[in-house]
């Protein structure tokens, strides 16, 4: 049976003795009160699974606190005065259950048993939908209604129900890593370890340690495809037997974990050039997910702007900035080759830049090149929007630099700099 915590409301100081010791002697964790009145603070520091009650006691009787606590464990009422119209009234008032003394202790272990695993049930459903609701950005991630993603996110759905391996397929950027972290958030695997590495970065020594540090979770390897060839038959052990052999005690180790796997090339390909096992990419195959291009799906691009602009601003409390129709011609355009997680660079850099009163999703889309020399004119585009937040900021606090520096959140030395780089004259502006 597992083990549940109990808080016991028992007067009777014989009766209190003889229910911690039916209690402890399963297995489980029991704490008796002598009344009532103190319970809430117990609840909140004992965190029990289900509250066994006197019925009749000293400044609360049971009823009474039933009808007035809010507590969240069930509570199991037990008397030795107990009647059917006592018993009708603690249901009504949401009791779970009711024994009269004196009891059968199968009975009542069974009935605080069922009340415990409610409680814990109920628990670990507020958890899950906690993590649904802070999936670090999936519902952004697959935003649309084209059919692709309709039926992407139901199989996501149905996937995290099995066990299965998964292997996950998509360009550089376009959510692998979300994709896999909410099929290992939706399953029954949730309140295990999540583990992400990249395949290339293990070796037969540290697998064992790796498959341990997971042990009832899910383990996420990235870059599958990059995973060193003199590894593969031990991850194929694993994959296929959930067995992790340490070189340095040459004993296999049974070790349960459930394998996602992902890789932004064709699979088949390294297969092909032997690079990759056959047998291995079979075993991870229990079920193939393909992410599609952001290129490929443009009726979601806008959308999914729209809502990363949101998110972003409240993140910067700040009011989202509008897309114009050039905002859109822009975004449509854009090959965006780092998918998703370039679409939403981008959206951060817009909001930075309009909180600042400045900016265009193309000038926040040309500020998050990698190296802003590469392009012609890009180089006086960036000074020219620096010159404009410092002026704004200038303006705005009536030239004190201190608070001119706080209000773009750089240093008063670098602010000096900048204001003589760009040749600004501090006194025209004000």
């Amino acid at each position: 049976m597992s083990k549940y915590r109990v808080l016991i409301l028992e007067d009777d100081r014989l009766m209190r003795n003889s229910l911690v010791d039916l209690i402890e002697a399963t297995g489980w964790t029991a704490k008796a009160l002598s009344r009532a009145t103190d319970v809430d603070r117990w609840v909140t520091q004992f965190k029990p699974d289900v509250i066994l009650s006197d019925v009749r006691m000293p400044d609360m009787t049971g009823l009474e606190f039933l009808k007035t606590t809010d507590v969240a464990p069930p509570i199991v009422l037990i008397s030795a005065h107990g009647d059917i119209p006592t018993a009708v009234e603690a249901m009504n008032h949401g009791a779970y259950g009711f024994i009269e003394k004196p009891y059968n202790p199968k009975r009542l272990l069974l009935v605080l048993s069922h009340a415990a695993e409610q409680h814990q049930m109920r628990a670990s459903n507020a958890r899950l939908k906690e993590r649904l609701q802070q999936l670090s950005g999936l519902d952004r991630v697959l935003l649309g209604q084209t059919p692709d993603m309709n039926r992407l996110r139901d199989t996501i759905a149905m996937v995290a129900g099995s066990d299965a391996a998964v292997l996950v397929q998509g360009e550089t950027g376009s959510g692998k890593d979300l994709v896999a972290r909410a099929i290992h958030d939706l399953s029954v695997r949730c309140d295990a370890p999540f583990v992400a590495i990249s395949a290339a970065q293990m070796n037969a020594g540290n697998l064992p340690h790796i498959a341990r540090s997971v042990a009832g979770g899910t383990l996420f390897l990235d870059e599958i495809c990059a995973c060193p060839p003199e590894l593969q038959p031990s991850l194929l052990r694993l994959v296929e037997d959930g067995e992790a052999l340490d070189p340095s005690e040459g004993i296999p180790e049974r070790i349960d974990l459930r394998i996602v796997a992902a890789t932004n090339e064709d699979p088949d390909t390294a297969v092909t050039q032997g690079r990759f096992r056959q047998d291995l990419l079979f075993r991870l195959r229990g079920f193939d997910l393909r992410l599609p291009s952001l290129r490929a799906r443009p009726d979601d691009i806008a959308l999914m702007m729209v809502r990363f602009l949101q998110d972003f601003a409240s993140l910067y409390e700040t009011a989202a900035p509008e897309l114009t129709e050039a905002d859109i011609s822009v975004l449509m355009t854009h090959d965006w080759p780092g998918n998703v997680r370039e679409l939403r660079n981008v959206a951060e850099r817009a909001v930075m830049m309009a909180k600042q009163g400045v900016g265009s999703v193309q000038e926040a889309l040309a500020g998050a090149s990698l190296d802003p020399a590469s392009r012609p004119g890009l180089r006086e585009a960036v000074a020219a929007f620096e010159r404009q937040m410092i002026s704004k900021a200038l303006k705005a606090n009536a030239g004190r630099m201190d608070d001119t520096a706080d209000t773009l959140g750089i240093g008063r030395r670098t602010l000096n700099e900048k204001i003589v780089k760009l040749g600004l004259d501090k006194d025209s502006l004000l």
